[in-house]
């Protein structure tokens, strides 16, 4: 059989999922079925050897000359120091009392501490791990539905993929080429959105099934009054500053999201320190010194372009964390936690890069052998116009995040369509704000990724953690209906762009070739020379 040009696309996927599902490390898979195809190219005569040489070019600019990429080992330290500091367990259990006299109190929790880690930590097997183990025994202790614990504890831990600073956000920003500040202000809406529907589906079922989702106790309540709000104070305003220093600064453009993402790191260490029994009052007290001191100056600076306000202010902060991390470090137990966090860094960075690495060796033959030409004329020729587009695209994503992790769609699919979703979109949203709703949108298509049966991986790490007694028919079942209002939150994005591009910055409406600009005609004395003197 004579295989034409025409043939390799289709032939590139199929064989793309057919080395996937022999089981290799994708970021491996991804370079040999590229690097085949490409020398099959050459032998068939499609382009030559020097073709090839785009690949290493475009490595060495997507990698190592990409100073977005750097902003990931970062925030994967801050997560994974918040992950093991105790942050989690305080702030469900003063939450759990705070809610506790309501009917889906604990349910409403979960699903609020959910979402404020979810802005501090970003990694969804550190969510669903640490929130299954400190609420499901008190949850099954007071009679909570065991499928809607289940269902609960899955979604609110993947909710980390949308609520910036996610790292999904920032790999789709760099892959769509668009501004991360911009990406965490379109993802804002849908979060909060998705957080309310979470909390709506809890307050149903305390109408209708009561008995799923009881009330905690009298007896068991341990605090109360001014103690409890005290707790509560206490576990989420150090959260809060945090994510005020790390993705404010970013979005007024006092910092990039490297440099924003180093403040986080730091900022993690300093969370761990104050959390621990072991810290001292001193360090306390230095560290609520320095950061009043860096609130102030960074109000000042929002309010008067003095950059040098911000520095001062800044210096000063920046000088109690050090004493900080100089204290913590004395302490065994945070110094094995930092060493465990440079761990998980580097494992995922690794896999990140290597991803990278083997999808532009796939990208590059793929867009040889015309597979953009390929794409384009089968997305544009869809029935149903942008929204027959929109609705396809979402289903494919859905069934291919049964077998692939958020990375890999980003780095294989999202560099193929995202021209086309450019020129598709742009007419509905304009072309600023194209690419962003887009994103967004897929970002939160991708949530659902780790809910549904049997591939989630959110229901591994929760059976990993959970009790005998919780069988596994029962977490895939609980995760059945929050799989349902994470496709409603899919479809509300789709047909109001409204809750991604509101917060957008609007685009300047004006026509160019209609400017004009009118320069007053200014009457000039008569020149002078006179006669030269003698």
């Amino acid at each position: 059989m004579t295989i034409t040009l025409e043939m390799m696309p289709p032939l590139m996927f199929g064989g793309l999922i057919i080395a996937m599902l022999i089981g290799y490390p994708v970021a491996f898979t991804l370079a040999a079925v590229g690097l085949s195809f490409g020398f099959l190219s050459i032998y068939l005569g499609f382009f030559d050897l020097n073709f090839l040489q785009a690949i290493p070019g475009r490595i060495f600019g997507s990698v190592l000359s990409n100073e977005l990429l750097l902003a990931i080992p970062f925030f994967t330290f801050m997560g994974a120091i918040l992950e093991r500091c105790g942050l989690a367990e305080d702030m469900l259990d003063s939450m759990g009392q705070l809610f506790g006299p309501i009917r889906g109190g604990l349910g409403y929790s979960v699903i609020i501490v959910g979402f404020i880690l979810g802005a501090i930590t970003g990694t969804v097997a550190a969510q669903v791990i640490a929130m299954a183990l400190i609420s499901m025994p008190v949850m099954i202790r007071y009679g909570y539905n065991i499928r809607y614990i289940t269902g609960v504890l899955a979604a609110s831990g993947t909710i980390t993929q949308l609520v910036p600073p996610s790292l999904v956000l920032i790999v789709l920003a760099d892959q769509l080429g668009k501004s991360v500040g911009d990406m965490y202000l379109g993802a804002w809406g849908p979060s909060v959105f998705q957080i309310l529907l979470f909390a709506g589906y809890t307050f149903l079922l305390g109408i209708f099934k009561p008995s799923h989702v009881p009330a905690v106790p009298i007896e068991a309540r341990t605090l109360t009054g001014w103690a409890l709000w005290k707790k509560c104070l206490l576990g989420i305003i150090p959260s809060a500053v945090l994510i005020f220093v790390v993705l404010g600064t970013m979005m007024m453009g006092l910092a990039t999201p490297t440099e924003a993402g180093a403040m986080g790191a730091v900022g993690a260490i300093v969370l761990a320190a104050i959390h621990h029994k072991d810290f001292s009052a001193t360090g306390r007290k230095v560290l609520i010194t320095g950061v009043i001191a860096g609130g102030i100056g960074t109000i000042i600076a929002m309010l008067y372009t003095e950059n040098l306000l911000f520095k001062l202010a800044f210096a000063i902060t920046y000088a109690a964390v050090v004493w900080i991390c100089a204290e913590a470090v004395k302490i065994p137990d945070l110094r094995d936690l930092i060493k465990q966090g440079y761990e998980t860094t580097m494992r995922i960075t690794c896999m990140v890069t290597f991803i990278l690495i083997g999808s532009t060796c796939f990208s590059v033959v793929f867009l040889g052998v015309s597979g953009g030409v390929w794409l384009e004329h089968l997305l544009t020729s869809l029935p149903g116009g942008v929204w027959g587009f929109l609705i396809f695209i979402n289903l494919f994503i859905f069934f291919l995040a049964f077998f692939l992790d958020f990375f890999e769609i980003a780095f294989i699919i999202l560099p193929m369509i995202a021209p086309i979703a450019q020129k598709v979109l742009a007419p509905v949203v304009g072309p600023d704000a194209a690419l962003i709703w887009f994103g967004v949108m897929l970002c939160v298509n991708m949530q659902t990724s780790f809910l549904h049966p049997p591939f989630g991986f959110a229901l591994f790490y929760l059976r990993g953690v959970a009790p005998k007694e919780v069988k596994s028919s029962d977490i895939y079942w609980g995760a059945m209906p929050w799989i349902g209002l994470q496709a409603i939150m899919v479809a509300l994005v789709i047909a109001f762009p409204v809750v991604v591009t509101g917060l957008l910055d609007k685009p300047l409406d004006v026509d160019l070739n209609k400017v004009k600009i009118e320069v007053p005609q200014i009457e000039l004395p008569p020149l002078d020379f006179g006669q030269p003197k003698q």
